[in-house]
């Protein structure tokens, strides 16, 4: 072999390798990739800012026995899980952050819709306790509501995700059921609209006369009421 064929041959591998490495990142990007929100995004990184949970508050399979049909959701308040029921005796637990002293509720109620990085409007009564809240909230990784929120009927509490992991297991909320916005967005995708809520009394103010929800008949809506205990 001439030394004039070998040249033309180490220079056809080297640039077959040179092109080889600039394309290579084209083949890895979607067509779609460009059309997925940035918010999203966060929830796939495995380097995102999720604190990571004690292990009894990670997502898990329980033995979970439950009357309640597939797909139920059960708040235990005094626990702080939520339970998504996958029949068999068997449910998906997450761990929660629930209402504060005071502000626990109990009742049943169903979701009425679904939203993902959803606004903020606080209700008039949380801004009369807290004036210097916002009255409005963009969606996105620093709402307050996080990734997804699941409105409970037409109450303003809400099943929602949170921009500090480090509350869940707490009772910090005004009456909201928070988990992480990786968990929030896995339950989000097994609920629905129309799913049943049933949300266990609870905490430590469990004895005192908290606010219980229930539907009135004449009119189909929620409202908080005090029931002697």
């Amino acid at each position: 072999m001439s030394l004039k064929t070998s040249v033309f041959g180490a220079a056809l591998v080297i640039a077959a390798s040179v092109w080889g490495a600039q394309a290579e990142p084209l083949s890895l990007t979607s067509a779609g990739s460009f059309l997925v929100s940035p918010f999203n995004q966060i929830l796939r990184d495995p380097a995102g800012s999720e604190a990571p949970a004690a292990a009894q508050l990670r997502r898990q399979v329980v033995e979970y026995p439950s009357r309640e049909a597939l797909g139920t959701i059960i708040v235990d308040t005094a626990h702080t899980y939520l339970y998504f029921v996958l029949g068999g005796g068997k449910a998906l637990r997450y761990g929660i952050g629930v209402g504060r002293e005071g502000f626990t509720w109990s009742g049943v109620e169903t979701i009425s819709r679904m939203a993902e990085w959803p606004d903020w409007n606080p209700p008039r009564e949380m801004i009369g306790r807290q004036p210097y809240l916002p009255r409005f909230m963009a969606g996105g990784p620093g709402n307050p509501l996080g990734a997804r929120a699941l409105y409970l009927g037409d109450t303003n509490y809400r099943i929602h995700g949170t921009n500090d992991p480090t509350t869940i297991g707490h009772r910090v909320s005004s009456g909201c059921i928070r988990l992480t916005n990786d968990d929030i967005a896995d339950l989000y995708r097994r609920a629905k609209v129309g799913s049943k809520v049933v949300v266990l009394a609870g905490g430590r103010d469990a004895d005192s006369a908290a606010p219980v929800i229930r539907r009135s008949a004449s009119r189909q809506r929620m409202s908080a009421i005090i029931i002697p205990r």
